[in-house]
């Protein structure tokens, strides 16, 4: 292998890759990216075994090959380097790497050790707007659980239904729907919500407009301009989610997103965590009042709303409300409440394309 190519493509490409390079693992090969010449592109690939990424560059090939070299060292000697032409080359066992007044000699490992990350059937594919699967990524992988012992909660539904894109996350305490008109297969599949998000992150990071999704019965396949990513899905069934949504409330209120989002923001300075990050909601005459409290002092916030229905006094986890306000876009939300201690819906004045659920906290009543 011996090749050259610009440091400023070659970092790009590795920080695509190393997103899914495994921190934990006690297995050489995994701590590694694979690199591959071929045809004058380098083809780099890592792989946790439940998150593979595959990415390539135009280079200036002498000589093809491959061999796994370890990411994070590989990487930071990389980002070192001037922004210049980079030359790499292979030499009994060990990757030279010289650009400019720098040489650095890495050790390898054979190639042959990586993990096939093989291929998708392409029978489930579909395409679709880039900024749409970001979109609704943004809107409800939050929700998810962060236990590993709740098996499918900490992924996300995706399912195609009836022209209708639609993601779910859900964490026991909160869920987040969100979905898009989309024509394609009908299909419904669980992605674990940490992975979603780094996929995500390489979607910002290229240019493209659309991209390609295959779902298989055990993986997912999400093509990127000249980005492979291949996710092992999760198994099991989720929750029947839409069976918990209350159809009824008897508190109504419009209020502005940014005004009650600042508003929550000042006032959970005083709820503390060990409390749920308590505050607490009084909701009548025209007004929400939220309140706070902890031995180091406390915090009352008026904001005005159109309220329909019953006074209510709820709390809330502080944090809860605040992951919600945070992805929405609208100006103004409609938040509805059946009582103290039901679910609480906050959804857009107008349309479903959203919905989140998030339980209240139970308070005390003085």
């Amino acid at each position: 292998m011996k090749f050259a190519c610009t440091q400023l493509s070659l970092i790009k490409a590795l920080s695509t890759v190393n997103k899914a390079v495994s921190t934990r693992t006690t297995i050489p090969v995994l701590k590694g990216i694979l690199l591959n010449i071929k045809d004058n592109r380098l083809y780099l690939t890592a792989s946790d075994l439940d998150l593979s990424i595959e990415t390539s560059i135009d280079v200036q090939a002498e000589s093809e090959g491959s061999l796994v070299v370890n990411a994070k060292l590989f990487e930071d000697i990389i980002r070192k380097l001037p922004s210049a032409i980079v030359k790499i080359e292979e030499v009994g066992g060990k990757l030279l790497i010289s650009c400019l007044g720098s040489e650095f000699s890495i050790v390898t490992l054979p190639a042959e050790e990586f993990p096939s990350i093989g291929m998708v059937n392409e029978l489930n594919k579909v395409v679709i707007s880039k900024d749409i699967f970001k979109e609704l990524i943004k809107r409800t992988s939050f929700a998810a659980s962060l236990d590993e012992k709740k098996g499918s909660l900490t992924g996300c539904s995706i399912t195609f239904n009836n022209n209708v894109l639609e993601i779910a996350a859900l964490d026991g305490f909160r869920l987040a729907v969100a979905k898009e008109n989309f024509n394609g297969p009908d299909r419904k599949v669980i992605i674990p919500a940490k992975i979603l998000n780094e996929i995500n992150k390489i979607l910002s990071e290229n240019e493209s407009n659309e991209i390609s999704l295959i779902l298989d019965e055990k993986k997912a396949e999400i093509f990127i301009d000249e980005t492979r990513v291949i996710v092992r899905l999760l198994e099991g069934e989720f929750i029947k989610y839409k069976d918990i949504i209350p159809s009824e409330y008897k508190t109504r209120v419009i209020v502005s997103v940014a005004e009650i989002q600042s508003a929550i923001e000042r006032a959970s300075l005083f709820a503390k965590e060990g409390k749920n990050n308590l505050i607490k909601l009084e909701i009548k005459d025209g007004n929400i009042e939220i309140t706070s409290r902890s031995e180091e002092g406390n915090v009352k916030e008026n904001v005005s709303a159109e309220i329909e229905g019953e006074d209510l006094t709820i709390g809330f986890n502080s944090k809860y409300l605040i992951d919600v306000f945070k992805v929405v876009n609208d100006d103004e939300v409609a938040i509805e409440m059946g009582s103290a201690v039901s679910a609480c819906l906050i959804k857009p004045i107008s349309g479903d394309n959203y919905l989140y659920l998030v339980l209240p906290v139970r308070i005390s009543a003085n």
